[in-house]
């Protein structure tokens, strides 16, 4: 199993683009992200469960996100208005300022039952659905890989977790249905989530949620 999650971490790596080089002043972006903290919170640790925490999230992948809700890729209202204000030094500056706090404890409330399924998933993947296994691109202990832009997700509130899930699910969905409902494109995290039942995303989200 480690062999085969080592070789696939390879290829996955490979197939990414080159990150994004940032050079954001951490300081200025502490001043910047004032803006931020009635959805994100107190350095980056949201207090609400729709909104995601920030704090120690990848530079790269959080400058990418910035850039994908500015320029309409990723759709999200509250923060197209947000990010249509941002210059790509804030942008820089406000990553640089999340990627150095310290993210905030959650713990899964799960059942037994529900927190093992979600472990499986996130160690094994889903084989006869074709689900890669989480951790081959986000860590054993979820902390993802910022280099490569692989975000992290450890201590994510579980209910954030599963709406990006079902977002990318939607994807698949749309493309099959004709509908036009809100989703996310990430052609890996389309693959993945296209096999998961609400029960399963549910499970690998509060499994997320614990994870240190």
């Amino acid at each position: 199993m480690h062999k085969t999650i080592i070789i696939l971490f390879s290829l996955l790596l490979a197939s990414f683009s080159s990150p994004i080089i940032a050079a954001g002043d951490a300081e200025a972006g502490q001043v910047k992200s004032a803006t931020c903290m009635g959805c994100h919170g107190l350095a980056g640790n949201s207090t609400i469960p729709n909104f995601p925490k920030l704090a120690g999230q990848g530079e790269s992948y959080l400058i990418k996100q910035l850039q994908y809700f500015k320029s309409g890729e990723r759709n999200n209202a509250m923060m197209a208005g947000v990010a249509s204000l941002l210059s790509e030094q804030d942008m820089m500056d406000i990553a640089a300022y999340y990627s150095i706090q310290t993210t905030s404890e959650n713990s899964a409330k799960g059942d037994a039952e529900t927190i093992e399924l979600g472990r499986k998933i996130y160690v094994g993947g889903k084989m006869d659905a074709q689900v890669t296994a989480c951790i081959a691109c986000h860590g054993p202990q979820g902390l993802g890989v910022p280099t490569a832009g692989f975000p992290a997700l450890s201590y994510q509130h579980a209910d954030y977790t599963a709406s990006q899930l079902k977002a990318f699910r939607q994807y698949s969905i749309n493309e099959q249905t004709g509908s036009t409902d809100v989703y996310r494109v990430n052609a890996m995290m389309n693959s993945v989530a296209k096999g998961l039942t609400n029960e399963e995303i549910d499970a690998l989200a509060q499994y997320i949620a614990g994870l240190h």
